[in-house]
């Protein structure tokens, strides 16, 4: 029997869009040190950032159409998921972003990224686009060489090689080599989801999702999600129909992932939607905008729906991203004009500048063994973790970022299947691994329900080699002087090999793609037959599904309870022979 809060299961355990508005990284980050400044005039700063669970792309996209704001820098953006669909949207999302202007126009753009991105099903021509798209990436994820000349911006040179050969089947699965809607029937699948997330109360769905709508997002900021628009994707999956509705009937294949289930006794591969069916996608473009007269409400209620205010944000996002390289009259620095050479704009104009930016994929589940390369150690200005991956987030995941560097974790505000009680948990329990990783938080006028943020101190480094010295014990017989024992050795300390190696070397290997990620101490995953215990943080999840959720709907489902957060948990790897 189901709560009122739903069975728990709505957030899914593969997120396609996030649950937080899109942010500007670089204003998120640490500012250039003059210092630095001054030594590098003559070069581009560089800004690294990893992003673990971003999913979507999205704080990227704000991030690059933002990007003439601030000082010219050379952006890195290391992006870390759970599967490899995932990645492979996040390739798709990004090849149409920078699309060039005289193959696909400004409106024709947004409209196909807003239905690839947050629908379900999709139009014959969008299909056909996807289609085409991921045909062409399944032949260059293969060769490294004509990627690196047609994707310049890409790099996949860190995932490993059975890595690359599932993404490349990921895309043949999109570009339609298996044939017939039956193959993914994504209104069935989505109908015996919300069957199962619902049980008893299917038949009074549109009171739960007026519910959920009224009494919890609205609640929670997003007034803006209209009725109409949020009850026609809780029965559909379609969230913006900029068409007619008889328009809509290919199965969106981007939203297809595969799971591991139990089907009498035996681990089954089956292919299905296992995303989010509670809150939806309108959370990460449509409730903010630059333009306040989009948020102007008339008696009470908004003038605008998240709909419209998506396209809007979405739009001009790709304005901007297809404004560069454009000549303009404007003045620039020597490196910005292009006079020379065939085809150069005419004498007396300017390139506008573009961004230089590079987006790197890392293997999945390597979280807890970046930090085991010298390369990654220390490396970031801005670590950005997602709500459902905040149980990666532990003192090895904190060693990445510099000192001085900021923490963004997501908040699971706008998760419609948690009560308030759980949310302050969720809140306290992140603050409490952020200061383990060894982050302090930032302080702030107005705290934001959204987003927690966090600065590392200059000393977090000291502290944890410290610590580290302190928990290795020298070899028999050796002369360790007493300040070693107890403290960080002073110059000139002589010093075993053992305790000045405390952490393993840097070409450890890496777990299998099939293993789990070992969460921190306190966020383990629970054994079968154990009852996991009250501190644990978890998000909802199905963890625990069966073949029946896809042939049939099931009768009931579980309770969780309510002083325990269910966790996201790490999804299987991509099916390829499906």
């Amino acid at each position: 029997m189901t709560t009122p809060a739903g069975s728990g299961t709505g957030f899914g355990s593969v997120s396609w869009w996030g649950l937080s508005p899109a942010l500007d990284l670089q204003a998120e980050s640490p500012p250039v040190d003059p210092d630095l400044r001054e030594d590098t005039e003559h070069t581009t700063p560089e800004l690294d950032v990893l992003l673990v669970g971003s999913v979507d792309g999205r704080h990227l996209l704000r991030t690059l159409a933002r990007a003439a704001l601030w000082p010219r820098r050379r952006l890195h953006f290391y992006v870390l998921e759970n599967n490899l669909e995932a990645v492979a949207r996040h390739m798709l999302i990004f090849s149409l972003a920078l699309e060039e202007p005289e193959k696909m126009g400004l409106q024709e753009r947004s409209e196909t990224f807003l239905e690839v991105w947050g629908n379900a099903l999709l139009r014959p021509q969008v299909a056909a686009f996807v289609s085409a798209q991921a045909d062409r990436l399944a032949r260059l994820v293969p060769e490294p060489h004509r990627l690196a000349e047609q994707l310049p911006w890409l790099s996949l040179s860190a995932l490993k090689f059975r890595e690359r050969d599932a993404l490349e089947a990921v895309f043949r699965f999109w570009a339609g080599g298996e044939k017939g809607p039956e193959v993914f029937p994504m209104s069935r699948l989505w109908d015996s989801r919300l069957r199962h997330y619902l049980g008893s109360r299917y038949d009074a769905r549109r009171g739960v999702s007026d519910w959920d709508l009224h009494m919890k997002l609205h609640d929670r900021g997003a007034r803006v999600i209209h009725t109409r628009e949020f009850r026609r994707w809780r029965d559909t999956g379609v969230a913006f129909e900029l068409r007619d509705s008889s328009a809509y009937h290919v199965p969106n294949r981007t939203l297809a992932s595969g799971r591991l289930l139990s089907y009498h006794g035996e681990r089954v591969a089956t292919r299905g939607y296992w995303g989010d069916i509670a809150t939806g996608p309108f959370v990460a473009f449509g409730i903010e905008a630059d333009d306040e007269s989009l948020l102007r409400t008339s008696n009470g209620q908004p003038v605008k729906t998240a709909s419209e205010i998506t396209q809007h944000n979405v739009t001009e996002l790709f304005r901007e991203v297809a404004a560069w390289g454009r000549p303009t009259a404007n003045h620039g620095t020597p490196e910005q004009v292009h006079g020379e050479g065939p085809g150069s704009p005419e004498r007396g104009k300017r390139a506008a500048p573009s961004p230089e930016f590079t987006v790197h994929f890392l293997p999945l589940g390597s979280a807890q063994t970046l930090h085991h390369k010298s390369c990654y150690e220390g490396r970031f200005q801005l670590l950005y973790v997602a709500c459902g991956m905040v149980h990666l987030l532990s003192p090895d995941l904190g060693a990445c970022v510099a000192p001085g560097g900021h923490l963004i974790v997501e908040l699971a505000r706008y998760l419609v299947d948690l009560r308030q009680e759980q949310l302050q948990g969720f809140s306290a329990r992140v603050g409490e691994l952020a200061q383990a990783a060894g982050f302090t938080p930032q302080n702030q006028d107005r705290p934001s329900e959204t987003f927690a943020r966090f600065y590392k101190s200059g000393d977090s480094a000291c502290l944890r080699s410290h610590a580290a010295v302190q928990s290795t014990t020298p070899p028999p017989g050796a002369l360790v002087p007493p300040a070693v024992q107890s403290a960080t050795p002073p110059p000139g300390a002589l010093v075993p090999p053992s305790v000045q190696s405390a952490t393993p070397p840097p070409d450890a290997l890496v777990p299998p793609l099939e293993a789990r990620n070992p969460p921190p101490e306190g966020l383990t995953q629970p054994s079968e037959g154990k009852t996991p215990p009250s501190e644990r943080l978890k998000l909802p999840s199905e963890s625990r599904a069966s073949l029946s959720e896809v042939q049939a709907p099931p009768t009931g489902s579980q309770t969780p309870k309510p002083e325990s957060l269910p966790r996201l948990p790490d999804t299987q790897p991509p099916i390829s022979d499906l």
